[in-house]
């Protein structure tokens, strides 16, 4: 559950501390790009930057895929610092402001269009630069596959119903060239369900275009891949989802855009035991920091994986302990009623599959509470990241 390297750095760290093993992200998604680029027809890769904008992930990743996908002006502003110009960047997202869209035609490469109203500004803020915006549009296909959260498949405010996607087409203004079509429908799905998913939306997007006699460049099918929060060492089978997808020799560019699945695994929550009670019967641990630097249990509903370093001269109990941070809430809970073999005041807790919505979704102003150290490991020597790179 824990590298050498992270288990190295555990040890010495400012704590609390964010771990990430770049060497890991590496060989990782080394694995990742080699599965998805074997096989019939063309797949690309785009990164979802919201899963974890840090500067060392984001240049490591960078590395790998075939660009990147953001949903705001402030990530895009951010990924265009850190990795410039010249990585393809697509824009998504709902509730984009005309701010929003004017950066998009000059600085993003294509943009996912949410409405018809959204299509109508984006074509004025084409227009006012004089430029042609390159398009996807969001549907919101019926009949979406199960997963852990969805966007689609039913009500929601992502994407377009098939109507009006169909009447975007019929009134593209001049200022607009249309790509293709996008759908993100629901996440946590394992490797067959996912694939399940993307061929419904290639079904759809297949009968979209016969239907308007027009030819899609691209199709965008989404993310989703599931990480295993109680299962921490099985990893989404990339192999079995990318034969699954069953794409032919010759049709669209097929993007996907994962995020979590790609650095969830490469990224650790370091802190340490402050106090060490019984109540009502139960073991509690309270850990410096909390659900503040590490919201993803608090958000998800489960208990986040952990290694417990032994580290503490006192005494120390055995059997299932609650985790919990320094939050003045019954919510500050990492992980409850875990079994372990010992823990007591002075260890050091390791918390696993902690590199993607983690820093970046927390609310770490929350009693304002010094924000974790964050270090980045390459080759077992770990650098501490800039402010920047902490609060992007």
């Amino acid at each position: 559950m824990i590298t050498a390297a992270v288990d190295a750095v555990a040890r010495t760290a400012d704590l609390p501390a964010y771990v990430y093993d770049l060497d890991h992200l590496d060989a990782h998604l080394a694995a990742i790009t080699t599965a998805m680029r074997t096989g019939l027809g063309r797949v690309e890769i785009h990164y979802a930057a919201k899963a974890n904008p840090d500067e060392g992930v984001l240049t490591t990743v960078a590395r790998h895929v075939d660009g990147v996908e953001v949903a705001s002006g402030g990530e895009l502003a951010h990924v265009r610092r850190v990795l410039g110009a010249q990585v393809p960047v697509a824009f998504g997202g709902p509730g984009k402001t005309d701010e929003e869209l004017a950066a998009a035609v000059r600085r993003a490469d294509r943009v996912h269009v949410e409405s018809r109203n959204e299509l109508r500004r984006l074509a004025a803020a084409a227009r006012a630069a004089g430029v042609t915006a390159r398009v996807l549009l969001r549907v919101n296909v019926p009949g979406c596959p199960g997963g852990v959260l969805r966007m689609g498949g039913g009500p929601s405010p992502f994407g377009m119903d098939p109507a009006e996607v169909d009447a975007c087409v019929a009134e593209l203004p001049p200022e607009i060239t249309l790509l293709g079509v996008h759908a993100h429908l629901a996440s946590g799905l394992d490797a067959d369900a996912c694939a399940a998913q993307g061929r419904a939306v290639l079904d759809w997007a297949a009968g979209f275009a016969a239907r308007h006699g027009i030819e899609l460049a691209e199709v965008v099918i989404g993310g989703g891949m599931n990480v295993d929060y109680t299962r921490p060492e099985e990893l989404f089978d990339w192999s079995a989802y990318r034969a699954a997808l069953r794409l032919p020799e010759r049709g669209p560019l097929v993007r996907i855009e994962p995020g979590r699945a790609l650095t969830a695994y490469s990224g650790w929550y370091v802190t340490d035991v402050l106090d060490l009670k019984c109540s009502g019967g139960e073991w509690f641990a309270i850990c410096r920091g909390g659900t503040h630097h590490l919201r993803t249990p608090a958000a998800k509903g489960h208990d986040q994986p952990f290694t417990v370093l032994p580290m503490g001269a006192g005494p120390g109990t055995a059997g299932p302990v609650t985790v919990v941070g320094q939050l003045c809430t019954p919510k500050d809970v990492l992980a409850r009623r875990v079994p372990v073999d010992r823990i007591g005041v002075g260890d050091r807790v390791v918390f696993a599959l902690a590199g993607a919505y983690a820093l970046n979704i927390s609310h770490r102003d929350f009693l304002m509470h010094p924000p974790p150290t964050v270090l980045h490991v390459v080759r077992a020597e770990p650098k501490i990241a800039s402010r920047s790179q902490i609060s992007p």
